[in-house]
C-alpha cells in the first residue's frame, strides 16, 4: 500500500480499529488468575511502591549485597519480582524489562497486583547535550515513536507525565544533591534505527533522550489514571566515543538508591495529606 494523505495513513492497522473506550476481553487479572492456578501459589500482594530496572543493574546490586528477597507469589510468567528495604521503605524491582510492550505488560500486571507508584529508571542516550554523561533526567513527557501507547490513547505526538508528580518532585530539588533535569524524551522500538536525520528532528523538538518505555507507560498512566513515573539515566552518546554507557559508582545503584528514596518520602507525604 503506498501512503499518500491523512486518508492512507488512517489505514495503517496500528491506528486502525482502536475503541478507546472499550473494555478488553483479555485483562490481567484473568491472566494472574490462571497464573496463580497453574503455580499453585496464593493471591499475594506487591509493595507499593515498584521499579521496573531496565539495564537490571541495582536488581543485580541489591541480591550481591545481600538486600533483596524474591517474593514467590509474583505470579507473572515472564519476570521475577525481588523486594527490598531502603530507608524503612519496602519496595518491589523487577530487572530486565526493556521496551515498550514487555514494560507495559510487566505495569499492568504490578498495578493489578496491589502496587501504587510504578517507577521506571531506564539508561538513555543522549540527543542534546546537558553535560557529560552519566546525569539523571525526569521525563516530562516522551515522543510516541514506539507502538504500544496507541493501544490506550488516540493518536498524538507525546504521552505525559501527570502534573502532580512534575510539580511535586521537582520542588526542593536542589537540596536533594543529586542534580536532576526535567525534559523531554523520545521513546523507540528500534534503537538501532536511530539516524542522523531522526536525532536531528529530535534536537529541533528540544527533545533531551532516546529510551524505549516512558511513552507507552505514560500512555498507560493516563488511560488508565496510575501512578508512573519515568526518569532516564542517560549513560551514553550511542556508542558514539570509546568508554560510553558508564552509570557511576555500583552501575548508577548508589543513586538509583538515593533518587527511589526521595520518590518514596513524596509520595507517603502526600498519602498522608490525602488522608486529613
Amino acid at each position: 500500500m503506498t501512503l499518500t494523505n491523512q486518508t492512507d495513513f488512517e489505514k495503517l492497522p496500528l491506528l486502525n480499529n482502536k475503541y478507546y473506550a472499550e473494555p478488553s476481553v483479555f485483562t490481567v487479572e484473568n491472566l494472574l488468575r490462571e497464573a496463580r492456578r497453574q503455580k499453585h501459589l496464593g493471591q499475594g500482594k506487591v509493595p507499593a511502591i515498584c521499579i521496573l530496572d531496565p539495564d537490571g543493574d541495582l536488581v543485580d546490586y541489591l541480591k550481591t549485597n545481600g538486600l533483596a528477597q524474591r517474593r514467590q507469589s509474583w505470579a507473572c510468567y515472564h519476570t521475577q519480582l525481588e523486594t527490598f528495604l531502603h530507608t524503612n521503605v519496602e519496595f518491589g524491582i523487577i530487572g530486565r524489562v526493556v521496551g515498550a510492550p514487555f514494560a507495559v505488560l510487566v505495569a499492568e500486571e504490578l498495578f493489578a497486583s496491589g502496587c501504587q507508584l510504578l517507577i521506571s529508571l531506564t539508561s538513555a542516550g543522549q540527543i542534546s547535550p546537558l553535560g557529560q554523561p552519566p546525569y539523571l533526567v525526569l521525563i516530562d513527557k516522551a515522543l510516541r515513536d514506539e507502538g504500544t501507547s496507541y493501544h490506550y490513547l488516540p493518536p498524538s505526538d507525546y504521552s505525559y507525565l501527570n502534573p502532580k508528580w512534575k510539580t511535586a518532585l521537582t520542588a526542593g530539588w536542589k537540596e536533594q544533591g543529586q542534580p536532576l533535569q526535567v525534559g523531554a524524551s523520545w521513546t523507540t522500538d528500534a534503537p538501532f534505527r536511530e539516524t542522523e536525520e531522526a536525532i536531528s528532528f529530535c534536537r529541533k523538538e528540544g527533545i533531551l533522550t532516546v529510551e524505549m518505555e516512558a511513552a507507552a507507560l505514560y500512555a498507560l498512566s493516563s488511560a488508565k489514571d496510575l501512578d508512573i513515573i519515568c526518569f532516564a539515566y542517560v549513560t551514553n552518546q550511542m556508542g558514539q566515543n570509546e568508554g560510553d554507557f558508564e552509570k557511576g559508582q555500583h552501575q548508577g545503584s548508589t543513586s538509583g538508591l538515593e533518587l527511589i528514596a526521595r520518590i518514596a518520602e513524596v509520595f507517603l507525604l502526600n498519602q498522608q495529606t490525602e488522608l486529613k
